[in-house]
């Protein structure tokens, strides 16, 4: 825990302080072990082109499943690296001192919940485009996927950090995990998905995008708490 702990009042136990390091700390690590980044990009990458070769080519059926299968590979792939967001700290006694630093801990929670979006969720966003081009989806409904998946995906780091945080140190803790967080991610999934669907449709995205809004607001306000109240617990 090097550094000075102060936030922007100079004072100790700044919120922004602690997000800020938590977020360079892991983002740091993340750059250090570019090759499991690498797979989970990789994972995605492959299962949304598989689809297409082991279906039909029928343009009509590629657009029907495109958003669905998009989605389900970008929850799949934010659900790889969430074992890692605080087992790894636990291992080592690093979440023990992050606990116990002058720095509130849901700040903290938040800084390594924001470093795993940015290393997992936004790779997934920035390459969704060129995705939905093996599905024959057209610019309209690309822009809407994308913006979709801007608002979403940081929806699945939020209550996956929960899941990841309430599961630590139990012994199968991966499967104990996707059977926690993957009935969580139904939602935002049927309402991802559902907002190409409506495009398609000719009714418009506006209710879908903005139902994933307002659950992205009320995940930022509550999971950090959450997730750092399971912390504590863990390791109590």
């Amino acid at each position: 825990m090097a550094g000075r702990r102060e936030g922007d009042d100079g004072e100790p136990g700044g919120v922004l302080a602690g997000l800020g390091w938590a977020l360079a700390r892991d983002l740091r690590l993340a750059v250090r072990t570019r090759s499991e980044l690498a797979v989970q990009l990789l994972f995605y990458a492959i299962v949304v082109t598989l689809f297409p070769l082991a279906t039909t080519p029928e343009r009509t059926l590629l657009m029907t499943m495109g958003p669905g299968v998009l989605w389900v590979a970008a929850l799949l792939a934010s659900l790889l690296s969430l074992p890692r967001m605080f087992a790894l700290d636990q291992a080592d006694g690093t979440l023990e001192q992050m606990a116990l630093s002058p720095w509130p801990l849901p700040a903290i929670v938040s800084g390594k919940i924001l470093a795993h979006w940015l290393t997992t969720g936004l790779p997934v966003v920035l390459l969704a485009p060129l995705a939905a081009l093996q599905y024959g989806l057209d610019g309209e409904a690309i822009a809407v996927l994308v913006a979709g998946l801007a608002l979403g995906t940081p929806i699945l780091s939020l209550l996956g950090a929960i899941g990841a945080a309430l599961t630590l140190g139990v012994r199968g803790a991966g499967g104990l995990l996707a059977l926690l967080v993957l009935p969580l991610y139904v939602p935002v999934l049927i309402f991802g998905a559902g907002a190409v669907d409506a495009v398609r449709a000719g009714l418009g995205a506006d209710a879908n995008l903005s139902l994933l809004g307002a659950g992205l607001i009320v995940a930022a306000l509550g999971a950090p708490f959450a997730a750092a109240s399971a912390v504590r617990i863990a390791l109590d």
